[in-house]
């Protein structure tokens, strides 16, 4: 039977989710892209725009200013040591917008992935 949920598993993915929040906050475009795994395989389908391969997922980040945003409904789930996903709701502070974010983080060499994304609008 799978571990669901190990308390520490669920502890550093929550912590790389926080970081890539604050790297989104900051709107630090290189930090973004590291949180991607590095591969033709990942997936990021964004707010107008569907990346396939990190190439693709790098080459569509914008560069200026960051866009504020609150988060709800934030849910952390692990599924064994080496996978988890992290899902929630967010709102855009200067126009009220609500959306979801749905990101799946799996365990690599180089630490925790972002191996595929979904953010859209309510």
């Amino acid at each position: 039977m799978m571990d669901v949920n190990r308390r520490e598993v669920v502890a550093e993915i929550t912590a790389e989710f926080e970081s890539y929040e604050e790297a989104l906050m900051a709107n630090d475009v290189d930090a973004l892209n590291d949180f991607f795994w590095r591969d033709p395989l990942t997936i990021r389908f964004g707010l107008g725009d569907a990346s396939y391969g990190h190439d693709e997922i790098a080459a569509a980040r914008r560069r200026g200013s960051a866009a504020d945003r609150s988060l709800e409904r934030t849910v952390i789930t692990s599924y064994g040591d080496s996978y988890g996903t992290a899902d929630t709701e967010f709102t855009r502070l200067e126009s009220g917008r609500r959306g979801r974010q749905t990101q799946s983080w799996v365990r690599l060499d180089g630490g925790w992935r972002i191996v595929s994304a979904h953010v859209s609008w309510f």
